[in-house]
């Protein structure tokens, strides 16, 4: 009966997982740029990895399956949002267009094309009394 219920939780986790990579990939192809596309891959994707990784350990029941899947996952989720995060700011730096029905641009203010840095708000700001 254990082995049963181990099988049916695996089964799930690899399913659910499956299904969020799928997921991650429709969003890829269907986004309408980069931003919106790394949204769906880095959240989704990460999330389905983790839980095909999950489902792997469970099927094999094994502590050192375990303590490496649990690893990977933990590397997984240290790692997509930094990546995920430095080619975002990547591409607006070079110029990637954002989708037309974009409301807000938060980074333009802060943004110097000229030499393509970032000024963080906090230096010399006007006071109120100039």
């Amino acid at each position: 009966m254990i082995d049963l219920a181990r099988e049916v939780i695996a089964s799930l986790l690899l399913f659910i997982g499956a299904a969020l990579m799928l997921l991650a990939a429709v969003g890829a192809i269907r986004l309408p740029d980069l931003l919106t596309r790394m949204h769906a891959t880095t959240k989704a994707g990460a999330l389905g990895a983790a839980l095909t990784i999950a489902g792997a350990a469970v099927h094999f029941a094994d502590p050192g399956v375990t303590a490496r899947a649990a690893a990977v996952i933990a590397f997984i989720f240290l790692t997509a949002p930094v990546a995920a995060h430095l080619i975002g700011r990547a591409g607006y730096f070079v110029g990637v267009p954002l989708w037309k029905g974009t409301i807000k641009d938060e980074l333009k203010p802060h943004y110097d094309a000229g030499n393509h840095s970032l000024r963080s708000g906090l230096e010399e700001r006007p006071s109120d009394d100039e």
